[in-house]
């Protein structure tokens, strides 16, 4: 099996507002926010109530199905409010930090000296566990199970995505000590996507450069897919750069340390770089990097695949991107007939912009067009680097076909792997809702 993964589909949006490799602020926030939305399959019971004391590391939420799976808090304090939706469903826990830095200490332990039992219990015990996506399905891990391998990218390629180099540079010491204790558990790869990067040098694991840089070089499940393609039965686990960080950590220091650098990126964004910070930080926190006047749209995550919190939402517990990027509600006069948008990109050139390959564009909301019927053509094909045929998994997604879903790859998907899809597609379908609802239905029918 050769190390190197060569890809030549793809495409690189060009937006503004990457951010700027320096650090502008360091946000200790005053209240964090627990999400059990952030993990697919967990099925949250609260351990606390309301005027409870926790300390970092302390359980806040355990998962009904396996009671030994917990969420923590990432900081010592005390229960604020519990926050619910519609029928009760639990949305938060919001934790108010008393800034005493108090912890729970699980003790030193040295990674090469452990059994994969022995790993698996610390995880479980820190509430670290959740951190580990299971594939197909991209749901909690089971610890029950023994993967056919643990998959890891080192860089992202989303639009705007942080620089793991830069934001990590503190942290090898830590990962490194995260690969060699999940390497206890299942054989490890890790993707680069440079000989010189800072992380091939990693061991304990089998490292892979990826050669070509367009989106979605750097989704886990596109390597995946030319490492070890998953079929039916298998089951693999990944695991990103700041999971792996506090793995590390609580090995090192025995404790939960949760903090990270978070690029604050976009269009909208007044100020661009990054924020020292914690998951569940409340993007009001990063006021004076957004116009209270302009209509903006926070993304926790990428512009194609980050969630939509809102002025008044919490950072993911697995993301270190925030984007702003103005809502576009207006219309175009002539709209796409309208050869002449110099200001619009067009990833099949079908305005003059073509001619300027490096302009980055103040990309807004805007769809630029209605949803309407699919249109038969290799425009898919053209952006994703797998060996799948996209239009049709998306119509055996639709037409609840779970014979054909198998047929067409619907164990190596994710919806952030087609994200780009659903971007350059003509019909303007929402094509990750699609597929996840293929997945919701597999789950349902599979289990």
């Amino acid at each position: 099996m050769s190390n190197n993964i060569v890809l030549k589909k793809g495409l690189d949006i060009p937006i503004n507002g990457m951010a700027a490799l320096e650090t502008i602020k360091t946000v200790s926030p005053d209240v964090v926010a627990v999400k059990p939305t952030d993990f697919k399959g967990f099925a949250p019971r609260l351990l606390v109530k309301e005027g409870d004391k926790v300390m970092a590391g302390s359980p806040v939420l355990a998962d009904k199905q396996n009671p030994d799976i917990l969420l923590t808090s990432p900081v010592g304090g005390t229960i604020q409010e519990i926050v619910r939706g519609e029928k009760r469903k639990l949305l938060a826990v919001l934790v108010k930090a008393d800034g005493n830095n108090d912890f729970v200490d699980f003790g030193k332990k040295d990674p090469k000296s452990l059994g994969s039992e022995e790993v698996k219990e610390s995880l479980l015990k820190s509430g670290l566990w959740p951190s580990i996506i299971q594939r197909p399905y991209g749901i909690l891990a089971n610890p029950a199970l023994t993967p056919k391998a643990i998959f890891v990218s080192s860089f992202s390629t989303a639009p705007l995505a942080a620089d793991t180099e830069f934001v990590f540079k503190d942290d090898l010491r830590a990962i490194q000590a995260a690969i060699t204790a999940v390497s206890k558990i299942a054989k490890v790869h890790v993707c680069v996507n440079s000989d010189s990067s800072v992380f091939a040098g990693l061991q304990d694991a089998t490292v892979h450069t990826v050669v070509g840089k367009k989106h979605p070089a750097g989704n886990v499940g596109v390597q995946i897919s030319h490492i070890s393609p998953i079929k039916k039965g298998e089951t693999v686990w990944t695991l990103n750069l700041l999971s792996l960080a506090a793995i590390g950590e609580l090995f090192l220091e025995g404790r939960l340390v949760l903090n990270r650098m978070v690029a604050v990126t976009g269009p909208a964004a007044l100020k661009t770089g990054y924020v020292e910070t914690l998951p569940g930080m409340p993007v009001k926190a990063l006021e004076g990097c957004f116009d209270n006047d302009v209509e903006t749209r926070f993304i926790s995550g990428d512009v194609l695949s980050g969630e939509n919190i809102g002025k008044d939402g919490y950072l993911g517990f697995f993301d270190n991107q925030v984007t702003l990027i103005r809502e576009g509600r207006e219309r175009e006069l002539l709209g796409w007939a309208n050869p002449l948008r110099f200001n619009q990109f067009s990833s099949s050139m079908a305005y003059f912009s073509w001619l300027l390959p490096k302009k980055k564009y103040n990309m807004d909301t805007n769809t630029h067009g209605g949803v309407r019927a699919f249109v038969c053509s290799d425009v898919y094909g053209k952006v994703l680097p797998m060996d799948i045929f996209p239009v049709y998994l998306i119509k055996a997604c639709l037409a609840g076909d779970i014979d054909k879903m198998e047929q067409f790859g619907i164990y190596e998907v994710l919806p952030e792997d087609l994200a780009l899809c659903e971007f350059v597609d003509p019909s303007k379908n929402d094509i990750q809702a699609m597929i996840q609802g293929g997945i919701d239905l597999m789950i349902k029918e599979m289990a």
